[in-house]
């Protein structure tokens, strides 16, 4: 998105001030009222009220009104105030930030006024600590269900989905081009006997045709120059009625994201997916957005289900 310089140094003066950044790191995990924010930050009430509606003028917040009060959360827009705060927030990290969170949940925590836990963030739990009520926990539970044998796990970092799986399969073959993740994943891993390790170029992989029964890409499409012929290369280590789960981000213009995460592409639509797997011989169940970050840029994910004749 082009600027002009008046508009750039509009920009960057809305976003130089402390007590903004703060009201937004704080609003990208909770819905919290102009009191709620006071009594967090020690802010004067007024300079809060104040700091909202140049926040809300940016489109960077948006308010919604419960009873008597408004409260406010991070907004969903896209425009060119958000671009600016999404490339600010992957580098912010500071103490100030974490005390105010610790604050924010103490204020959550008190607002119950009679309510269970589950009542008081009904609509947004996920983004709230409970203990033991963790995604790898929940993971944990359903892979019980899973009977995955032969497995091959492309670009698989350092091994985080093969501790998950390696219970339930027979074999969890490991493929990444990165030696030094590799070798976190047998750190990671230890003694588990049945996962491989193998370096290579997701492109080119080094089993036989039909080795697997299934093979998962997690966000591996991302780092592929060429995603299509990736997933053709996939399929072919796949046997008779093998399964292929893709999860990949769904296509975005976020450019300097890719750069920090040293993405090669910009994702790639549900649709355009759908029709690479079907093009590779492969029939599709299930191709569709599954997920939205809480915090911008909101980047989707898109995760396809497809299997082999």
């Amino acid at each position: 998105m082009k600027l002009s310089i008046a508009q750039s140094t509009e920009l960057w003066r809305l976003l130089a001030d402390p007590s903004r950044l703060r009201l937004l790191l704080l609003l990208e995990a909770h819905q919290l009222s102009v009191a709620e924010l006071t009594e967090i930050t020690g802010l004067a009430q007024s300079r809060v009220s104040t700091h909202l509606a140049r926040l809300k003028r940016a489109e960077l917040v948006t308010d919604q009104r419960t009873g008597s009060a408004a409260l406010y959360s991070l907004s969903a827009e896209q425009g060119r105030a958000a671009e600016l705060w999404t490339v600010m927030r992957q580098k912010l990290d500071d103490p100030q930030a974490q005390v105010d969170r610790e604050r924010a949940e103490q204020v959550v925590r008190g607002r119950k006024h009679g309510q269970t836990w589950a009542e008081s963030v009904a609509g947004r739990m996920e983004l709230h600590y409970s203990p033991g009520r963790t995604w790898e926990a929940t993971a944990r539970a359903l892979i019980g269900l899973l009977d995955l044998g032969d497995v091959l796990d492309i670009a698989s970092g350092d091994g985080v989905l093969a501790e998950l799986i390696s219970e339930r399969a027979r074999s969890v073959a490991c493929a990444d081009v990165s030696s030094k993740v590799l070798a976190a994943a047998r750190r990671r891993l230890g003694a588990i006997e049945n996962v491989g390790y193998y370096q290579a170029d997701m492109s080119a992989l080094p089993f036989a045709s039909g080795s697997f029964d299934h093979v998962f890409l997690m966000h591996a499409l991302t780092y592929a120059r060429d995603p299509q012929a990736v997933l053709v290369e996939a399929r072919r280590t796949l046997r008779s009625q093998g399964r292929m789960i893709v999860a990949t981000l769904n296509a975005h213009h976020h450019e300097a994201a890719m750069q920090a995460y040293d993405h090669v592409n910009l994702g790639v639509t549900a649709d355009t997916l759908a029709q690479w797997l079907q093009t590779a011989g492969l029939t599709v169940e299930l191709c569709r957005v599954t997920s939205r970050d809480p915090r911008p840029p909101y980047f989707e994910v898109v995760t396809a289900l497809a299997r082999t004749a």
